[in-house]
């Protein structure tokens, strides 16, 4: 703690206090800002028993989790708070008897902190136990589909069970949910107990195995591998030794450019065995040197590997395994991350599983890649007319990626591709990890040229520095779009939505239909017949019924005139003009289904990013309170990509597919969730749900019909819920665009 930049925030009251502004830290060292900022709560402590800690005004950085330190006499209570930046951040305390000092513990800039407040809200106990318990139904696996009283009693049997007091249960239960690991600051620690807790006996694995195929290895030698001498080269061997698994190969092939000094000491390091395998090329080129491995493999699975780079002991067992476990799989891929300078592990790479629209926008697929050799040696003429661009490793794993995607495309379906989510291969910290930009976006061109001639899509350079932005054609003539926008009265609102719509959107073969629920304001009434008469795109559609979002939208649509059904909120703005030019691109796609974009609040913090099953009670949204030009994990938030879910605030499909399945659930689903379930309906369908960056929109959540802050609306929520879990409880428990190593209580992307 001393390394610790200090300050003291002002006092606050016991019960409810006004809220303080707390003034900038005064910051000693880069180094304290680094190690985290500790504030002193200065003032009267709060009352014992059960209390409400709310901190507001944190900055954009501010994340992951705070600790909080109680000191009593008796000892010290620590308690870790989840931030959420640009909302109100709440955490419930059991506050003991005798505090005599208070401390919260920040990651975060002088930034940051400069407007934060801190509020304490003393609480009743049996309003302490309904927080709590709905707390562990939104964000507790244990608990999810579960109603308060049966948390409640739960916790007493378990209290019993365990002589212990109730409140130390639900406690040590509630705190699970508030625990944050940041995917970078605590990958550590991830290993030492998540990961090692996962880990496997190999012998067992080895065991079970009903068959064993042969893994052969590819490693092509540059001199400038050697540039550094032979240690990076011999950590690569001796991790292949150390594998579990005993069934594979390795073919080292050196380029004609490497010295014979160097030729030299590398005989001297490689134990030459029937399983390692020496040869000297007479090429330079990488791509040529691959080939010359490739041609004497004699395996079933072949991957490739980089000097330097490093396998888990247990990868090659890991592979085997779903070979076994998944026999059509022709490509089986994992998860990886990186060695620094002191060998240690870090930048882990969790990945989704398959993903095409992303594998177009940046090879998330990575190096620890088996593919099944039979169906490599089909890939070798494609691969004859892209390899004078194939310089590096990058390059041609990505070529290779996206030949695979193209047959899968074709003759593959699902049970094709297989992800593993194990940490199995180890990139070395200065080995080229990816691929420039201008080869990917030739690369793309020519592999999307090699198998649709006749699609008119146009590759440019995409957001990222190693990623590609991929402009679909759009039929001719321009297919008429029909935008749903279901509204009551909040003229306030719906003036600058529909204004904003009509004023800032490139695509103009569109109809914007105002569904109107009941409004009887004169002045949203006198705007609605304005706007009529100013712009013939547009039409006011009654609907005198009581409030049923589902019900309202499938009214809409069966009036609508386009061929392209649009989800429009009364509350979002658009704010760059290709908007909707983006999004039917997408949608006139034969394989996909919904797309969704990507929405901001007012202040400029990403409001959606797309949706991720499972988070929260059903589903959340990814990356939800990041700066606006944040990258997200793994530049996520700047790739277009396929995912289960994108929200209704903005959601365009096909009217057919629409039809096809059914529309929104009215019965079920009269407000919340409609749109997760008709995602999953669509993906039931066979279609892919896709979710762009360049498609950009202010949402102003909710403003429309409030929050769910009533009995009534409270109760019809839990319902909502309930109907989701029974129905779709497998697919919310494991989305294929997110990792099972991630959480599904935050949306951040931080470490399970």
């Amino acid at each position: 703690m001393t390394s610790l930049a200090s300050y003291r925030l002002p006092a606050f009251w016991r019960r409810t206090s006004t809220s303080h502004v707390l003034g900038a830290p005064a910051l000693e060292d880069e180094a304290a800002l680094e190690a985290g900022t500790l504030c002193e709560l200065g003032g009267q402590t709060p009352w014992p028993g059960w209390n409400m800690l709310e901190l507001d005004g944190l900055g954009p950085d501010a994340h992951g989790a705070a600790s909080l330190m109680l000191f009593t006499s008796g000892g010290e209570h620590e308690f870790s708070v989840s931030l959420r930046p640009g909302k109100t951040t709440k955490r419930l305390i059991w506050v003991p008897f005798g505090v005599k000092r208070i401390t919260l513990s920040f990651l975060a800039s002088e930034e940051a902190l400069s407007a934060v407040s801190v509020e304490w809200v003393w609480l009743t106990p049996w309003f302490a136990h309904d927080r709590l318990a709905r707390r562990l139904i939104n964000n507790h696996a244990r608990y999810k589909g579960m109603q308060t009283h049966q948390v409640v009693r739960s916790l007493h049997i378990e209290s019993v069970a365990q002589a212990r007091a109730w409140r130390n249960i639900g406690l040590a239960v509630y705190d699970e949910t508030h625990i944050k690991q940041h995917v970078n600051d605590d990958y550590t620690r991830w290993i030492n107990t998540t990961e090692l807790a996962a880990s496997r006996d190999p012998h067992e694995l080895m065991a079970a195995l009903p068959s064993t195929p042969l893994f052969s290895i590819i490693m092509p030698v540059l001199p400038s591998d050697l540039e550094r001498g032979t240690a990076a080269f011999v950590d690569t061997l001796n991790s292949l030794k150390t594998q579990s698994y005993f069934f594979w190969e390795i073919f080292i092939v050196l380029s004609f450019d490497i010295t014979g000094e160097q030729r030299r000491e590398l005989e001297s390091v490689i134990p030459l065995s029937s399983r390692v395998n020496l040869i000297h090329s007479h090429q330079a080129q990488f791509a040529q040197l691959d080939h010359q491995g490739f041609v004497n493999t004699q395996g079933d699975g072949v991957m490739r590997i980089s000097v330097g780079d490093q396998l888990a002991a247990e990868a090659l067992c890991q592979m085997a395994e779903a070979w076994n476990d998944y026999p059509d799989a022709q490509l089986i891929y994992s998860d990886e991350d990186s060695l620094n300078k002191r060998g240690a592990r870090c930048q882990p790479i969790f990945k989704p599983a398959w993903n095409p629209d992303l594998l177009l926008a940046t090879n998330y697929i990575g190096r620890m890649a088996v593919y099944k050799r039979r169906l490599l040696w089909q890939f070798e003429a494609d691969q004859l007319t892209l390899r004078s661009e194939l310089h590096d490793a990058p390059a041609l794993d990505y070529a290779l990626a996206l030949t695979f995607l193209m047959w899968q495309s074709t003759y593959g379906t699902a049970s094709t591709v297989r992800h593993v989510p194990f940490m199995l291969y180890h990139r070395h910290g200065n080995a080229a990890k990816h691929i420039k930009q201008e080869t990917a976006v030739s690369l793309v061109s020519k592999v999307l040229a090699q198998h649709v001639a006749s699609l008119d899509a146009q590759v440019f350079p995409g957001l990222l520095p190693t990623s590609v932005r991929i402009e679909w054609p759009i039929p001719r003539p321009e297919p008429l779009v029909s935008l749903l926008v279901p509204t009551r009265n909040g003229v306030q609102i719906l003036r600058p939505c529909v204004d904003a719509i009509l004023e800032r959107t490139q695509y103009r073969h569109f109809e914007l239909l105002i569904l109107d629920n009941q409004s009887d304001c004169p002045e949203t009434l006198a705007y609605m017949e304005e706007v009529t008469q100013r712009d013939e795109r547009v039409r006011v559609l009654r609907w005198d019924e009581p409030f049923n979002y589902s019900a309202i939208n499938n009214f809409g649509a069966s009036q609508a005139h386009g061929s392209i059904i649009g989800l429009i909120n009364n509350d979002v703005e658009p704010i760059n003009e290709t908007w909707l030019t983006e999004m039917v691109s997408h949608v006139c796609r034969s394989e996909i289904g919904c797309v969704g974009a990507k929405l901001y609040y007012p202040n400029g913090m990403l409001q959606h990013g797309g949706v991720i099953l499972g988070l929260g009670d059903v589903a959340g949204h990814a990356h939800r309170f990041f700066s606006r030009d944040s990258d997200g994990y793994t530049g996520r938030l700047k790739l277009t990509q396929n995912l289960s879910a994108v929200t209704a605030a903005c959601l365009l499909l096909r009217k057919s597919v629409f039809d096809n399945v059914g529309g929104l659930n009215e019965h079920d689903l009269t407000i919340a969730y409609n749109d997760v379930d008709l995602c999953l309906k669509v993906r039931e369908a066979g279609y892919r749900n896709l979710w762009t960056p360049h498609a950009e929109l202010y949402h102003h959540e909710s403003i429309s019909r409030g929050a769910d802050d009533t009995p009534k609306k409270r109760a019809r929520w839990l319902s909502e819920v309930a109907y989701m879990r029974r129905t779709w409880a497998k697919q919310l428990d494991s989305d294929p665009a997110y990792n099972p190593n991630l959480t599904l209580v935050h949306e951040d992307f931080s470490l399970r």
